[in-house]
């Protein structure tokens, strides 16, 4: 290979190593990372009509959810008493 081209390939990839590590290290990253995060400044996010709805739907989800687990645990504990009172020589079904 003649000298010409490995310099030039050398030439080439400091100049290319130079930038990168440049930009690396420069505050351009950590502006765009900021823009992504947090978007422009004074912008505020529109307030979308369909999230009250939505939680007031969540919230009743909830209290249903809660509902139920109640009536799972009164169902459980009847099946085990009845489960229990059916064994043999069980007395509590006498007293």
């Amino acid at each position: 290979m003649p000298v010409e081209i490995v310099v030039e390939h050398v030439l080439t990839s400091v100049i290319i190593g130079a930038t990168i590590v440049g930009l690396a290290f420069s505050p351009l990253p950590r502006a765009f990372a900021h823009r992504i995060m947090h978007g422009r400044k004074g912008e505020q996010p529109a307030e979308d009509p369909r999230v009250d709805e939505l939680l007031e739907d969540n919230a009743m989800l909830r209290r249903q959810i809660e509902e139920l687990e109640g009536r799972m645990e009164f169902t459980e504990r009847v099946i085990a008493r009845q489960q229990k009172s059916a064994l043999p020589g069980n007395r509590e079904d006498l007293a």
